[in-house]
């Protein structure tokens, strides 16, 4: 039986960066923030991931509250969430991380079956010149199809 995967939210400025290698991660949540989900009230604008210690969170990720008047007083919608990863593989992406200009990042989040999962990836920023090209050969891409579809 294959689970249905939902997309909910994604990370747009992932273009910026060059993805060596890609993790699926549960999340620490409560359950409003759960249901906040999957309604779709979460961006992951400007969100990373960080090691404190032997583990990974999820920094910058903010979840509007699902009832904004049935809310804890003392919740924050962008806290730092843990993210529920086997331990071989939170030491080895914190062994990756540690080397020079490495990053680790939320691709997207999404509900695998009944429970949210988040893409993360281990990233290296793109170099600008490499910026250029990619946008020159995308215009270049999009010319060519017009040029096919006027002809063709």
């Amino acid at each position: 039986m294959k689970k249905e995967i939902k997309e909910i939210a994604k990370n747009k400025k992932i273009s910026n960066f060059e993805i060596l290698e890609s993790l699926e991660a549960g999340i620490e949540l409560k359950g409003f923030e759960v249901k906040a989900i999957k309604e779709g009230k979460v961006s992951l604008h400007g969100a990373y991931v960080i090691p404190k210690g032997e583990e990974l969170f999820l920094v910058g990720a903010k979840v509007a509250p699902y009832q904004p008047l049935n809310v804890p007083q003392d919740y924050k919608k962008d806290r730092d969430r843990k993210l529920l990863l086997h331990k071989r593989e939170i030491k080895s992406l914190i062994g990756k991380v540690s080397q020079k200009g490495l990053t680790l990042l939320p691709k997207r989040l999404y509900t695998k079956g009944n429970k949210i999962k988040v893409e993360i990836v281990l990233a290296k920023a793109k170099k600008k010149f490499k910026k250029k090209e990619e946008i020159k050969k995308r215009e270049l891409d999009l010319e060519l199809q017009r040029l096919l579809k006027k002809w063709g």
